[in-house]
C-alpha cells in the first residue's frame, strides 16, 4: 500500500513539474512539445517539419511559418510555458517556472 501511494505521489509531482517547464521551440522534441496545453499531435508535427528547414527566429518567424499559429494563439502558447529562442512571447504574462 505504501508504494502505491509514493508511486502515485512522484508521478504527480512529475508531472506539476512537466506543467511548469519552459519549453523552446527550436530544441524541444515532440514530447516536450505535445506536453504545451494547446499543441497537439498534428501542431507538433507541423512545428518540426518547418524547423527542420531552419529555427524558428523569433515569435514573428514562427507565427509566419507554422500554419495556425496568430497572435491570440501564440500568446496562449507562450503561457503555457512555449518559448522561441529563450523568450516568451511579447504582451503575454509568464509561466512561473521550478
Amino acid at each position: 500500500m505504501y508504494k502505491k501511494l509514493l508511486m502515485a505521489v512522484a508521478a504527480l509531482v512529475a508531472t506539476m513539474s512537466m506543467a511548469w517547464a519552459q519549453v523552446d521551440v527550436n530544441k524541444a522534441d515532440a514530447a516536450a512539445l505535445d506536453s504545451i496545453r494547446g499543441l497537439g499531435p498534428a501542431k507538433t508535427k507541423a512545428i518540426l517539419e518547418e524547423r527542420k528547414k531552419g529555427e524558428f527566429k523569433d515569435w514573428g518567424d514562427f507565427a509566419q511559418r507554422v500554419k495556425g499559429i496568430g497572435d491570440k494563439n501564440a500568446a496562449r502558447l507562450s503561457e503555457a510555458g512555449l518559448q522561441v529562442n529563450g523568450k516568451s512571447k511579447d504582451g503575454a504574462p509568464a509561466k512561473a517556472s521550478k
